[in-house]
């Protein structure tokens, strides 16, 4: 719409107009007017301008012989001549009823005023100011125009109330004549657009008019010079003819006589249609795709382009451009959009399989391990006859190895619907202490399988709050990687500290170490790194990220610190409770503070 608003716009929508009317002319129209000429013909055989007023004193003369409906004089009388010319002429315009004189707006030093006949020319005032657009093209007359206080009516329509024996009437906006209502908003300038007929209008010349009197008769005669080498308001009409000053007033008589008007579409229309194109333009692609969209989206753009001619039949000259331009945008852009949204929906899809399918490898991986247990443990107790105690030792394993499993199920639930954001944290307090401890315990066999030692270098008597079970696991995590990714015989410390108000739960190793490239992608879902490969051990890469997340949740941040060859140090940082404790019986007790006065 903004682009509707510039020259180039304004130039297609000119020309659209220009077709338009010529695809609405009129063919059978009969007009009600008629140009008497001052052509070549008639400066030749009269002497040319010097002669004008002569001239037009013989051509009054004839027209009061030949009893029009009005005289709307297109010739400026407004500078005396040779008096006894301009009282032939004064003469013969006493002998014409119904007769309208021209006036002229012009600037006289830093103002603008109206030139008028000579008082002593008798008939009412119209002016004869002629529009034209930047195109050169005359579409539209000013039906008023008003100079200081003083309105002046066109000249056309003075001389259609003075042919029909009516007043002209105002309001805001309108002009009616009789029961002829034209609409022209005084707001609007009010302009009236000039249907132009195609045919012309009759033209008589000067020097024929002795024997064209019944041409004449109960017409409307508009008298002006025509010649080109004389006449200085020629035009060019919309359908590229040159046309005088003369005719153009004719031709906007014959609009007002046909009473078929054009109206300029309001601005808060136009706004409002081309508001509900972009919207049909969003809708069809939001609920349409393929070959349905794309068809009914050339379908308003085809509306597009049709609705400014449906809009010139019913009378309102709506403009081309701007709906064009918001169809084609609004449809192109949601179809841009769409395409993209559709891609972006696809690599989502590929993703949220890719990311399922991952995840399952990785609880078939964790799963593994007690799953082995179970099986292998159930095997020896059918196969064999063993002590009661073994097969109790046997009992109890599979016992504590199916609650394993249970949890880690529950667990890769909870992180999968914590990943989603479906699942809230618990917000209970534990003490640090508690969680480094039975991490570590579990943590022990499987170093022992490698002949490592896990050792614990320090702990804290902090108390965090959230989800123990969860932050059991993440800190689980980081020991069995410390082991698996360390040689064998090996030691890896644990270190729990208190500082500013976090605990900080520090698991170093003795492996290979990472460098700082791999660092900045350690903790991507399903990165695998380098010590991993070198290490021979089979995983997915997504521990790591499960255990970000899980401390990220909890308010917290991981600090990694390595060097290729000298092994690993993982930090989970976890701010501290400070308005809980951990009572004897396990409940959480409120701290008191010490308050001093």
């Amino acid at each position: 719409m903004v682009a509707g608003w510039t020259s180039p716009a304004r130039r297609v929508n000119n020309q659209a107009y220009d077709w338009m009317l010529a695809q609405n002319a009129a063919q059978s129209w009969t007009p009600q007017s008629i140009v008497v000429a001052v052509d070549e013909r008639t400066l030749s055989a009269r002497g040319g301008m010097p002669n004008i007023r002569a001239i037009e004193a013989e051509a009054l003369d004839e027209i009061a012989e030949a009893k029009p409906a009005a005289v709307a004089l297109d010739i400026v009388i407004h500078d005396a001549t040779r008096p006894a010319d301009d009282a032939r002429v004064e003469a013969a315009l006493l002998r014409n009823r119904n007769v309208v004189l021209p006036c002229l707006p012009v600037i006289e030093g830093a103002t603008k005023q109206w030139e008028d006949p000579l008082p002593r020319f008798r008939g009412e005032l119209g002016h004869v100011d002629l529009s034209e657009g930047t195109d050169g093209v005359n579409r539209e007359i000013p039906l008023q125009e008003v100079l200081g206080r003083e309105p002046r009516w066109a000249l056309p329509l003075r001389a259609f109330g003075l042919a029909h024996g009516q007043p002209i009437i105002e309001s805001p906006g309108d002009v009616q004549i009789g029961d002829l209502i034209i609409p022209a908003p005084r707001l609007n300038g009010r302009s009236m657009y000039v249907r132009y007929l195609p045919s012309g209008i009759p033209t008589v010349s000067v020097i024929d008019l002795r024997d064209s009197h019944e041409k004449l008769r109960g017409k409307t005669v508009f008298f002006g010079v025509t010649a080109l080498s004389a006449a200085r308001d020629r035009l060019v009409n919309p359908f590229g003819q040159e046309v005088p000053g003369v005719e153009a007033h004719a031709q906007a008589f014959e609009t007002i006589a046909r009473g078929k008007f054009l109206e300029s579409a309001r601005d808060n229309t136009v706004l409002m249609v081309c508001g509900l194109i972009a919207i049909f333009a969003g809708l069809i692609f939001a609920l349409r795709s393929g070959w349905q969209a794309y068809t009914l989206g050339a379908v308003l753009i085809a509306g597009a382009f049709w609705m400014p001619f449906r809009f010139f039949r019913e009378g309102i000259v709506f403009p081309f451009f701007a709906p064009v331009a918001v169809a084609w945008l609004a449809t192109m852009g949601a179809a841009v959009y769409q395409h993209f949204f559709v891609r972006r929906q696809l690599r989502r899809s590929e993703s949220e399989k890719s990311r399922y399918q991952q995840a399952i490898h990785w609880a078939a991986h964790e799963m593994r391990t007690p799953l082995t247990a179970i099986q292998g443990s159930s095997e020896i107790m059918t196969r064999y006859e063993l002590p009661e105690a073994k097969r109790g030792e046997l009992t109890a394993m599979i016992n504590s190895e199916s609650k394993r499993l249970a949890r880690m199920i529950q667990t890769f639930l909870d992180v999968e619907r914590l990943a989603d954001g479906q699942m809230e944290l618990k917000r209970e307090p534990f003490a640090a202490a508690d969680l480094v401890a039975t991490c570590v315990k579990r943590a022990t066999p499987i170093a022992e399988n490698k002949k490592s030692h896990i050792f614990l270098d320090n702990t804290v008597d902090g108390v965090i709050t959230g989800d123990r079970e969860l932050m059991e696991y993440a800190l689980y995590n980081l020991l069995t990687n410390a082991v698996k990714y360390s040689p064998p015989e090996s030691e890896v410390h644990v270190m729990a500290e208190f500082r500013a108000g976090e605990i900080r739960i520090s698991v170093r190793d003795r492996g290979i170490g990472m460098d700082a490239k791999e660092l900045k992608s350690i903790f991507k879902k399903f990165y695998r790194t380098k010590r991993a490969e070198a290490s021979g051990e089979a995983g997915t890469g997504i521990g790591l990220s499960i255990v970000d997340q899980i401390v990220s949740h909890h308010g917290g941040r991981m600090e990694v610190a390595s060097e290729p060859q000298r092994g690993s140090c993982f930090t989970m940082i976890i701010a501290a409770s400070d308005n809980a404790a951990i009572s004897p019986d396990g409940k959480t007790a409120e701290k008191t503070a010490d308050r001093r006065g």
